[in-house]
């Protein structure tokens, strides 16, 4: 199993959950021009990441790789302990922060694609921040009295992780969300998290 990612990209949620499955892969780290050369190119005609080759299968997309990957490994429990219940929990959780949080995020690193004029660019950054704020909180009250997002280890974890990565490179206001806090320097511990890290570049 083969994991093509981009240092602090969304695809380094795929690497984390990698990590803690416990299955055999490798990764390949990109950059800006390498995503784009000939070769990566006829694995993923999009020229993006995630992609996960295993064997002959080709899968690109974040949450469709994270589902993947979870169900590869099932002893390492990342959708839960197996019950239709759990599932949809860490399922939940998965869609809020690849649907809602990611997205949110797109007016600041891309502001080009909303707006064409630079000189408008700015405008956007408050709104954004505001949204982004908000969808922040509703992370915050959730995680009272848990220590991981579904109230158990998921696939959802990581690829939030790397959005409050995100927030500390645009200095988003997230000021008294203790919980948040808290759940980020747990992630940052973690001896998985540590090693997508630092095979990244990041660490």
């Amino acid at each position: 199993m083969k994991l093509y990612t981009k240092p602090g990209a969304c695809s380094t949620a795929d690497h984390i959950a990698l990590a803690w499955s416990g299955l055999p892969y490798e990764v390949e780290v990109l950059d800006g021009r390498r995503l784009k050369s000939p070769e990566y190119l006829a694995i993923n005609p999009a020229g993006t990441v995630p992609t996960l080759v295993d064997g002959d299968f080709v899968l690109p997309q974040n949450a469709a790789i994270l589902g993947y990957i979870a169900d590869r490994a099932p002893a390492a429990a990342l959708l839960g302990d197996g019950s239709p219940r759990q599932r949809a929990e860490a399922t939940r959780w998965l869609a809020f922060v690849n649907a809602d949080l990611h997205p949110a995020f797109k007016p600041l690193f891309a502001p080009g694609s909303f707006i064409a004029h630079r000189a408008q660019h700015e405008a956007l950054k408050g709104p954004a921040h505001e949204r982004l704020r908000a969808l922040y909180d509703v992370v915050d009250r959730q995680l009272e009295g848990r220590d991981w997002i579904a109230g158990f280890r998921s696939v959802a974890d990581p690829y939030l992780f790397v959005t409050l990565l995100w927030a500390d490179r645009l200095k988003l206001d997230v000021g008294g969300l203790a919980r948040v806090h808290a759940y980020k320097a747990r992630l940052q511990a973690d001896s998985g998290v540590q090693a997508a890290l630092t095979a990244e570049g990041l660490g």
